[in-house]
Order: C-alpha cells, then structure tokens, then sequence
C-alpha cells in the first residue's frame, strides 16, 4: 500500500513538472509572437532573452512607440520590456525658393537679407544680389556712397559693383 501511495505521488510531481514546463514558451516562441505583433511597424526590431524583449528602431512619434510595447506586452511569456525605439519625425521639405537667383546660390539669401537692411536708410540706390556680388544703380551724394559703400563691405561679398551707380 505504502509503494502505491508513493507512486501515485511520483506521478503526480511528474505531470505537474510537464504542465509546468509545457505553459512557459520558450525565447523563440516569445521572438516569433512579437515578430508577429511588430508587422506593422517595419522600422521596429525586438529581440528576446529570457522572457524579456528589448524593442529598437525608430518611431514617427510618441504614440507609435507606445502603441509598439503595448502590442508586445500582451504577448504570453513576455517578464519585461525595455523600450529602446527612437522618435525620429519625418524630416521638414526643404524650404522652396520662389526667386530663381536664390535658387542658384542659396548663400545670397543672407547677403540679399542684410543687404535689405542697410539700403532702406539710402532711398536714390537701387540694390541686387547675385553670385555673392552685390551691383548698386541709381544715384547718390558721395558721402551716402560713402556711407553705403563701407556698410556693404561690411557683409563680405564678393565684391560691390557701383559701375551703374551716379555719384554727384
């Protein structure tokens, strides 16, 4: 009788040692069923070690890269997760150029922007910009050509073309 009851035991600790081991899926289980979950999401990469699973990649914001360990942490065997993935938002286009001149040598936009600046105080100067030279027409005194003369030298252009310009 004694060796019955200790057989029955013995069985017993064996099936509960087979259910035991037979409800905790193994890494590559766990790897396969968040491979699944991250379908969607291709620039998304997970790998797993003993139950825990470390996400990486980039996300277009804060919502996608929590909605990623939301999906993976319903999966069965998953302990842990460490959140690696990046945010990374689409890049801003590149602002268009409306002026073909800009379009040519965007360095111009600054030189054309204090170029702006300065010639608003010398109204008989007519200004442009191209290539890095700044070309003054028009008619000024000598001493406002002076004045504007040292103020545009000061933007470092290539250089300054006055040939069209009348000083009186």
């Amino acid at each position: 009788m004694r060796n019955k009851h200790l057989s029955t035991a013995i069985l017993c600790l064996a099936l509960a040692a087979m259910v035991a081991c037979k409800g905790k899926p193994s890494d590559s289980q766990i790897q396969t069923k968040v491979t699944e979950q991250l379908s969607t999401m291709p620039e998304v990469t997970a790998d797993v070690k003993d139950g825990v699973v470390t996400l990486a990649g980039n996300a277009p914001d804060e919502a996608a890269r929590a909605s990623a360990e939301t999906a993976v942490a319903g999966v069965e065997g998953v302990k842990s997760i460490t959140n690696n993935i990046m945010v990374t938002p689409p890049a801003a286009p590149a602002p268009v150029a409306t002026d073909t001149a800009a379009m040519a040598n965007p360095a111009d936009e600054a030189l054309r922007t204090g170029v702006a600046d300065i010639t608003k105080d010398f109204p008989g100067a007519n200004v442009k910009v191209e290539a890095g030279v700044i070309t003054v027409t028009g008619e000024l005194s000598a001493a406002k050509w002076k004045t504007l003369k040292q103020a545009l030298d000061g933007l470092h252009p290539k250089r300054v073309d006055a040939s069209g310009l009348k000083v009186k």
